[in-house]
């Protein structure tokens, strides 16, 4: 394996397929691996449980003996209600080399569909990360928030990244970056002033209340005791039954407590082949709002092979918790996160043969829904 400190791109995870350093019962699929991560796949069982853990020294399957309520067939689909708790064997397992880990995210249209998922691990106590030499299988628990969810065998809910040493830019390194390649730009398309952007471990970024679209939404607010989203309805299901839309409202708007809701950045993010960025919640010191359930930006985000994109948007979930929230247009929401990769991307996202859904997005909501 390489040496140097950065994230394993789409040449190196093909590389660990092949050694057996990651295996599956079934063939992982080409398009499973992306530029700077790998789709997970939901293995042929879920566990109801009642309550989510950490394993801590013991293996999952020996915390289920206190946890577990029933099993429940994945091979021909099931729902999963909004509320229950469920473990997800995955297809895949690790046998990883000791100076590589690994951390995991939901894919973004699972964070935009309002499901809350995290990775365990056996004999760890930390939720979405794998630590170095892992070798065993990896178990997804997933919680439906606002929608029942039909999920089966084979469907991907996370991601999982590769890394080794140290691949994170320093807060210099981040203020050079964005010198050179212009990381963070206004809708403008014109580059963030570098004295503009607050700089703590990554760039900390705003949302947007203002609209530039012609029906005037700023926001959608999931919807209650709403129809079964299938996922292998692709662009199948209708969004009014799902989501209610909110219109600009002079720059600001109260959220109301326990509430989804889905936003978009202020500003344009772009990451080149050789960067991969991760959006993180920014920590308002309260504990009364979570944000930004889906993390990982791979290489290309908004920018190209070659530097010609403009940027494009990320898209933000949030959830207050116990009062009232009232956010402002402009105020600080997130921080992104960029690392360099252990070698340059070949194939980017959103570049040709992508699979990528939302290259080009603005205020979009997860691929399942329909567009009008």
């Amino acid at each position: 394996m390489p040496r140097v400190d950065g994230i394993l791109t789409h040449q190196e995870i093909e590389r660990l397929a092949r050694t057996g350093c990651i295996q599956a019962g079934r063939e992982l699929e080409p398009d499973q691996i992306q530029p700077t991560s790998l789709d997970l796949r939901l293995g042929s069982r879920a566990i109801r449980i009642r309550a989510g853990f950490l394993p801590g020294d013991q293996s999952v399957e020996a915390c289920l003996a206190d946890l577990s309520l029933y099993e429940i067939d994945l091979r021909a689909g099931a729902v999963f209600e909004p509320g229950q708790i469920y473990l997800v064997p995955l297809e895949e397992r690790l046998e990883m080399a000791d100076d590589l880990r690994a951390r995991c995210n939901p894919k973004s249209s699972t964070g935009r569909l309002d499901i809350f998922t995290r990775v365990i691990t056996d004999h760890h106590d930390r939720f979405d990360n794998i630590s170095p030499g892992y070798r065993g299988p990896i178990y997804l628990e997933v919680m439906p928030r606002s929608f029942p969810i039909r999920l089966r065998a084979g469907h991907r809910l996370n991601q999982v990244r590769f890394l080794a040493g140290q691949p994170r830019l320093s807060d210099q390194e981040h203020r050079e970056a964005h010198r050179q390649l212009e990381l963070v730009t206004l809708s403008s398309g014109r580059p963030v002033d570098a004295l503009d952007l607050e700089v703590d471990g990554g760039f900390y970024l705003r949302v947007s209340l203002e609209s530039d679209r012609p029906d005037g939404v700023i926001s959608y607010r999931a919807r209650r005791f709403t129809d079964v989203i299938d996922l292998d309805r692709i662009g199948g299901h209708d969004p009014s039954i799902f989501f209610e839309p909110i219109l600009a409202s002079g720059g600001r708007l109260l959220l109301e407590p326990e509430e989804f809701y889905i936003f978009a950045s202020r500003e344009l993010i772009r990451v080149p082949p050789h960067l991969a960025a991760e959006m993180t919640a920014y920590d308002v010191g309260v504990g009364e709002l979570r944000t930004n359930y889906a993390g990982f930006f791979d290489a290309g985000f908004g920018y190209g092979e070659h530097g010609e994109r403009e940027g494009t948007r990320a898209v933000l979930e949030v959830r207050p918790h116990d009062v009232p929230f009232l956010i402002e247009d402009g105020q600080v929401l997130f921080k992104l996160e960029f690392s360099r990769t252990v070698t340059r991307c070949q194939r980017i996202y959103g570049g040709p043969g992508s699979t990528s859904s939302y290259a080009e997005q603005g205020l979009t909501l997860a691929k399942y829904f329909r567009e009008d």
